[in-house]
């Protein structure tokens, strides 16, 4: 078997090397790649609805379809994309859509975005160079398996359309996104978890995916999006060791359609003088372990870092359901520069090209895709770290679309975060959950910082806290008007991170993607978060 596994990296790696090539190449000339990449859209979509709507029948260039196309948001798609999971054509874009990709923000109502044909290959784009380079900077993980993370479905995440041909909704497996042979090829490297996704129930989720990964002791690379989805599953391992091991031995048969773990008594035996507060025993061989890493998860990844000290963590590009921004090349985050068209709104909302950003300025992304959206804005806010060549590498600062607005405030996630950053690992170190987020239960509306740190608690954190908050000016007047009170900080539980997790699975959203954030809007965490 590890043999064989390391024939199909090898041999999958080696049909990754003219897209590493090509993307290598395409740094040094981002505006030649960005050019052609806007050409081949405009052309292959001025039949359809939008196209003809916005006549991409004369554009031609990025002026002419930044003054005919205007900027949008998800609203503006919610009618066309009904249309086309009722089975409609060429309404979007000429390619042909296999499925509507469900996501959500974290407040936001669920979007279903146009899963085509083309966007997966833009984004097999995205993902050949990252895994090439990843592979020659480490290549040990060339000689074992890996485990991208599934998530369970929420009970109403697949379903079909309407019409004689209906789009279906939900979720690609991670091996199909490479599309064809190479689809294949992955799935015999792959820890096979994707049956994983029918089970709803939580608690079953953790044992079964755990009882995986313990069979597998070869793992050279685990890839999650938030690092607390994996620091869950390692909080669950240590919690429920004696009959993980238990379960290991005997096997499991779980009703349905998940397949069981067959009984594995050598490994069981193996593990039983292992101490599952140090995982990376449990996999020696682990090499890589990829998640989010910029914004707010950065804490968490440095968390995740202290489960495996000898293990790289590597952070993960900007990706988003709609496109994917950047990815790990070359020790940056350079654009995916032969993925989309990107365009970037700066401090004046100015749009500018990927070749006209400066390197220290914020931006927030704008970007034009297979899937048919056009300038469509992410709502991401980013930061140009430096260049790899001639292309941007870019670090993500925040959401700009999480706002708190209670009484005219308008705090943001980015701003929020970024006072958290400085304020914590001076004035309370030890947190690990901190969140901000309004109260509305006292007799005076203010903002509460829920964090797991006594060191947080006192007057010190609380009265710095509120003079970074009030260097936002429609904060600071709501304050001195007496709109809301001055901010507090209550404690929480061990268990806020699950409690937070729990509460916004519970709102729908996909386990795999919910990300703890500096900022919430939402105003019932005392009563989810603080034991009574």
């Amino acid at each position: 078997m590890k043999f064989a596994t390391q024939i199909i990296n090898r041999v999958w790696l080696g049909g990754q090397l003219l897209a590493h090539r090509r993307f290598n190449a395409a740094l040094a000339k981002p505006r030649h790649c960005q050019e052609s990449i806007l050409g081949s859209y405009i052309k292959a979509n001025a039949a359809t609805e939008f196209g003809r709507r916005h006549d991409f029948a004369h554009i031609r260039s990025v002026g002419d379809f930044q003054q005919r196309v205007p900027l949008s948001n998800y609203d503006d798609y919610t009618a066309a994309i009904a249309r086309i999971g009722n089975g409609e054509r060429n309404v979007l874009s000429t390619s042909p859509v296999r499925m509507l990709e469900p996501s959500s923000g974290s407040t936001s109502a669920r979007k279903l975005v146009p899963y085509t044909a083309q966007l997966q290959t833009e984004i097999r784009r995205a993902i050949a160079p990252w895994l090439v380079d990843l592979a020659r900077s480490v290549p040990s993980i060339r000689n074992g398996r890996s485990y991208w993370a599934i998530t369970p479905t929420t009970g109403h995440e697949l379903e079909a359309g309407s019409a004689t041909e209906p789009v279906p909704v939900g979720f690609d497996s991670d091996s199909a996104y490479l599309g064809g042979w190479l689809a294949w090829m992955t799935s015999r490297v792959l820890l096979n978890c994707e049956d994983l996704s029918l089970v709803s129930d939580i608690g079953e989720f953790r044992r079964l995916t755990l009882l995986r990964l313990l069979a597998a002791p070869d793992l050279r690379l685990i890839s999650v999006w938030h690092p607390t989805f994996f620091v869950l599953l390692l909080d669950e391992l240590v919690a429920s060791w004696p009959a993980l091991l238990r379960d290991l031995e005997t096997g499991v048969r779980p009703a349905g359609p998940v397949r069981g773990v067959s009984p594995n008594r050598a490994r069981a035996r193996k593990l039983a003088g292992v101490d599952p507060h140090y995982p990376e025993s449990i996999w020696p061989e682990l090499a890589v372990v990829s998640c989010w890493g910029d914004g707010h998860a950065a804490r968490d990844c440095a968390a995740l870092a202290r489960y495996f000290p000898g293990t790289m963590i590597q952070s993960k590009g900007l990706l988003a359901t709609e496109a994917c921004i950047s990815i790990p090349f070359a020790e940056k985050k350079p654009l995916a520069i032969r993925s989309h068209f990107f365009e970037f709104i700066d401090a004046n909302e100015n749009a500018k090209t990927s070749w006209e950003l400066d390197q220290g300025e914020s931006y927030s992304v704008v970007v034009t895709t297979g899937s048919g959206f056009c300038r469509y804005r992410l709502h991401d806010r980013i930061v140009v770290d430096g260049f790899v060549k001639s292309t941007p590498s870019i670090r993500f600062v925040g959401k700009e679309d999480s706002v708190s607005d209670l009484r005219g405030e308008k705090l943001s996630e980015a701003f929020v975060a970024g006072i958290l950053g400085r304020l914590l690992p001076t004035l309370a170190p030890d947190a690990g959950f901190a969140m901000l987020a309004p109260s509305i239960t006292a007799a005076m509306p203010r903002y509460t910082l829920f964090v797991d740190s006594d060191y947080a608690c006192d007057d010190k954190m609380r009265i710095q806290l509120e003079s970074e908050l009030e260097r936002n000016p429609n904060y600071a007047h709501c304050v001195h008007l007496g709109q809301l009170g001055s901010v507090g900080i209550l404690r929480v539980g061990a268990d806020a991170t699950e409690r937070y997790v729990e509460r916004l699975r519970n709102r729908g959203q996909r386990l795999g993607v919910i990300k703890p954030i500096a900022l919430s809007p939402l105003t019932d965490w005392e009563e989810i978060l603080v034991e009574a």
